[in-house]
């Protein structure tokens, strides 16, 4: 619920950010045109921005049959916390993250 109200303060601060820029660039209608604007923003952010990371990191999604342990390990983490089995992406990365 914590995360829900990060959000939407999150959203109302950019909202009015642009709300202030697009008034004191074109008056009234500056504004109703940001307010629009930061309205169709939000929406698509919160809404698509999830499907816009995993594609541009081009994840794959994995299931029981093509990484069994990895799998295993996120369904026990899932029913260990009480929560419902997430979709379970992986991302091929020769990188090495976390080493120095």
């Amino acid at each position: 619920m914590f995360n829900l109200l990060k959000t939407a303060m999150l959203m109302a601060a950019i909202t009015a950010l642009f709300m202030v820029i697009g008034s004191s660039i074109g008056g009234k209608q500056g504004m109703m045109l940001a307010l629009l604007f930061a309205v169709g923003m939000n929406f698509f952010s919160y809404w698509f921005s999830d499907k816009m990371v995993l594609r541009m990191y081009n994840a794959q999604e994995v299931d029981a049959q093509s990484a069994p342990q990895f799998y295993r390990m996120v369904q026990d983490l899932a029913q260990r916390a009480q929560l419902p089995m997430p979709r379970v992406y992986v991302i091929n990365e020769d990188a090495r993250h976390g080493q120095l």
